[in-house]
């Protein structure tokens, strides 16, 4: 069941969400000073483009400079990824079938937002730890 949801995710607005993420990631790769960024736009765009079968968990290692990086990401590409979350969502609920994946994609909005301190998990140990 999570291939075919992650199948469908993926033709309806995985690829475009990935798509945003990988931009926003190279362009936090040319700014040079936000490198931590753009290795995080990248690991999140992974998770984008097929989510089914995975999850985020908090690291315990996340401290002040996560959530100070997080503002950062917030103003510089953040906002406008969770906009496109929200956006693709509300599209995706117009349609039964969608009803999943629009839920799915809300619920990748608190991860677009705030990246750094987090890691994707498969969810079969959705508790991980390192």
């Amino acid at each position: 069941m999570k291939t075919l949801l992650n199948i469908i995710w993926l033709l309806l607005c995985g690829i475009w969400m990935a798509i945003g993420y990988a931009v926003a990631g190279l362009v936090m790769l040319v700014l040079i000073i936000t490198i931590p960024w753009g290795i995080a736009a990248f690991r999140i765009a992974g998770f984008a483009l097929w989510p089914f079968g995975r999850t985020t968990v908090v690291r315990r290692d996340a401290g002040v400079g996560s959530f100070l990086g997080n503002l950062v990401w917030l103003i510089l590409a953040g906002l406008w990824l969770a906009i496109g979350h929200i956006v693709t969502g509300i599209a995706l609920c117009l349609t039964i079938i969608g009803i999943p994946l629009g839920i799915a994609n809300f619920k990748l909005i608190p991860i677009s937002l705030m990246p750094l301190g987090r890691e994707v998990v498969p969810t079969d140990r959705p508790f991980a730890t390192r």
